[in-house]
């Protein structure tokens, strides 16, 4: 019998029973395989119609028994247990029996395969592991490692990117950027059929494993479908023959409170396909953040690229589910429970805010507690099926997070031990921030009303925690004589006269820590920082809007000589990268200064700096690229009384054919006359002379006004005092 180990690319049904799993051998080749797989999905309810049940499965090609399995809320069901041997035929025998049977209960009937093989092999994706083979079909898999190692052995993919010349959406390409980590070169669209060769050629000789596109999903998968039936030339980008592309439409949804669209995508067998244009998270952490959370939740790197954190958070639930013997339910069981009003007003309350001292503040020390509710939620055993309950069992949430936590801290630890010019620095960012998002998303899916494993009550649980242990720590500082300034969720804002270093404040920290049990980080010092008023109301502070400098620190720490902003116009993403640009420029300004009474010193500058800006935007001397505002579309055209520019400017792109989903980004930019919008992406060349350089001159004072506001009202404080 023959041996080989490697890398776990990919895990996925085949059609004639069982599962295919390519494997990225040691000797460099990449061996597809083949492996006997049976899936099982349970039935529960009244035993007359589970009797039915069986009764019309027993036609079935499937395995019939009774037996009994855990519900992590109900306790031990007897079940009907249905299996097959061909996990192709799952979704459709399932389908089949809950549309005849729909009262009955269902149990991991829609659990993606890659999770059911790591629980059953303990293989994970992208670990390395030991086969057994026959030929092409593995008789035992052994993993080499785990998900959770600190330091895994890299993978050594082969990496083929392709571009198009031009945005598709705005104009047509004539040529398409191929490149790998030896060169780069274009090939020309036309004619189609000598692309169509010379593409397939490429993707024979360089094999790789990650296709990376941009436009990929909605513009060329699609496009060479096309051209391939066209020319009748069979272009087939999977690295398994046997499949065609799988594609998914596009669609809008609604999560935390906002719509978001999602393009259409195109899916590859044997090897990836990531379309950086329309991978949710992709630009936040790119490819080694993904590959870190297909690491931890069991989906593979293009779901992972495209789908959402939560996704994430939810496939690890299932993983301990499944290890643990627990049946994941199709439909989520549990509700919320009777509360009186005054049992609500108390219950919900959500995270702790104080309200910053507006004005601009020196030498001040921005605290966190370290993935603060994940880490509430571990330590304190909260749970749904915990919740309320003494000396209850580990459950199934802290279990799940609990290696995810600690595998944050562990990478976070090892960043800020780290020389700045390190080499491992931005991968190991990416794998921090990766991890990140899926402990943040870990808290609001314990109250999502569609969560399998959620429950409003430990959502209320947590967030009780969390005000507590905030008021601890601020009395902590208060009581060693620090004048707390804000308070945000999970971050402290503090000072103290004569305080300015970092180890100044270790004292604090480690009170802080000891008292709560929760980890806590110096963010940083900050030489100034800044806490706007309402643009509204002159006396009302803004929570969530702060921006400063933080000071070069001579002992390590998260943040050295930097500018932090939060909330401000740097941060939105519908506004104009011109404004950006110049308030970024303007808080680098202010940053030179070493206090607050040295800020007036450089608003000179800032007005300087704000009046070269207006010049060379009345001039035309501004890219139009970068006058480009970027909205979202709210709901259908046909929905709006009152149309926004964004509702605009997707009309005029309706009447040009071209059709804007709600959830969907629109381009353009701000002119006179007319709709007072043009659609970027008519194609069209735009008259500078059309552009409203008085909206434009708005919005630039409105992003200025933000950052010099609570200079001056500091200074006003001042005379008054």
């Amino acid at each position: 019998m023959d041996e080989a180990t490697g890398w776990l690319l990919d895990v996925y049904a085949d059609t004639e029973g069982g599962i295919v799993l390519w494997l990225l051998a040691d000797d460099d080749k990449r061996l597809r395989l083949r492996m006997d797989f049976d899936v099982m999905f349970y039935a529960a309810g009244d035993f007359a119609l589970l009797r039915q049940a069986w009764m019309y499965l027993k036609e079935k090609n499937v395995k019939l028994e009774r037996a009994t399995r855990r519900d992590l809320f109900l306790g031990k069901r007897d079940v009907l247990a249905i299996t097959t041997s061909n996990p192709t035929e799952l979704p459709k025998i399932f389908a089949d029996l809950s549309r005849r049977f729909p009262s009955l209960d269902y149990y991991d009937a829609d659990i993606p395969l890659s999770l059911r093989f790591i629980a059953q092999t303990d293989t994970h994706l992208l670990g390395r592991c030991r086969v057994e083979l026959d030929g092409e079909r593995v008789w035992s898999i052994e993993p080499l490692d785990s998900p959770w190692e600190i330091d895994p052995a890299p993978i050594p993919l082969r990496i083929l990117t392709l571009s198009p010349d031009e945005n598709p959406v705005v104009r047509k390409p004539r040529n398409l950027r191929v490149g790998n980590k030896e060169k780069e070169y274009s090939l020309s669209l036309e004619p189609t059929r000598a692309f169509l060769i010379s593409l397939k050629s490429d993707l024979k000789r360089f094999d790789p494993d990650l296709i990376l596109t941009d436009y990929g999903d909605t513009w060329l998968f699609p496009q060479l479908k096309i051209w391939s039936q066209e020319s009748g030339l069979d272009l087939n980008p999977n690295r398994d023959e046997d499949k065609q592309v799988l594609t998914r439409r596009a669609d809008s949804y609604f999560a935390y409170g906002q719509l978001i669209y999602r393009g259409a995508q195109a899916h590859l067998f044997g090897r990836w396909h990531i379309d950086r244009r329309n991978a949710m998270s992709f630009g936040e952490y790119g490819l080694e953040g993904a590959m870190e959370q297909a690491r931890v939740t069991g989906l593979g790197v293009q779901e992972m690229a495209r789908k959402s954190p939560g996704a994430g958070i939810t496939a690890m639930q299932m993983l301990t589910a499944l290890r643990s013997g627990v049946m994941i339910p199709v439909q989520k069981q549990q509700v919320e429970g009777r509360k009186t009003l005054a049992d609500l007003i108390r219950a919900d309350h959500g995270g702790l805010i104080y309200q910053p001292i507006i004005g601009v503040h020196g030498n001040v020390a921005q605290i966190d507690f370290s993935s603060m509710y994940p880490a509430i939620m571990v330590k304190h055993n909260i749970s749904p099926e915990t919740v309320g309950k003494e000396n209850a069992p580990e459950g199934l949430v802290p279990k799940t997070l609990r290696p995810l936590l600690e595998k944050r801290l562990a990478l976070k630890n090892i960043l800020s031990d780290l020389h700045p010019r390190d080499c491992r620095i931005e991968i190991l960012k990416a794998r921090a921030a990766a991890l990140k998002w899926l402990l943040v998303v870990c808290f609001g899916y314990l109250g999502y009303k569609n969560a399998r494993f959620g429950k409003i009550e430990s959502h209320e649980a947590v967030t009780a925690m969390s005000r507590e242990l905030m008021l601890q720590a601020k009395e902590i500082a208060e009581d060693m004589g620090y004048v707390v300034l804000h308070m945000y969720i999970d971050c402290l804002f503090v000072q103290q006269e004569g305080f300015h270093r970092s180890l100044d404040f270790a004292p604090l920290m480690n009170a802080i820590e000891e008292k709560t049990g929760i980890p806590i980080a110096l963010e940083g010092v900050f030489k100034w920082v800044a806490f706007p008023a309402s643009k509204r109301d002159a006396r009302v502070p803004v929570p969530n809007q702060y921006f400063g400098a933080f000071q070069a620190c001579t002992e390590p720490c998260r943040s050295d000589g930097t500018i932090k902003y939060r909330g401000i116009e740097l941060r939105r993403r519908d506004t104009t990268m011109w404004v950006r640009k110049i308030q970024l420029a303007a808080l680098e300004i202010l940053a030179q200064a070493d206090t607050p009474e040295e800020l007036a010193g450089y608003i000179p500058d800032v007005f300087a700096l704000v009046e070269r800006a207006r010049r060379d935007l009345k001039a035309g001397r501004v890219p139009l690229e970068e006058l480009i505002v970027r909205q979202k579309l709210s709901r259908v055209l046909d929905g709006y009384k009152s149309p926004s520019p964004a509702a605009r400017a997707a009309m005029q792109l309706k009447a040009m054919g071209r059709e804007i989903a709600p959830g969907q980004s629109v381009a353009f930019l701000f002119t006179r006359g007319g709709s007072e919008v043009h659609a970027w992406e008519l194609g069209e060349a735009l008259n500078p002379g059309r552009l409203d350089t008085k909206r434009y001159f708005k919005l630039l004072d409105r992003a200025i006004q933000t950052v010099l506001d609570p200079h001056r009202r500091s200074c006003v404080s001042e005379r008054l005092l």
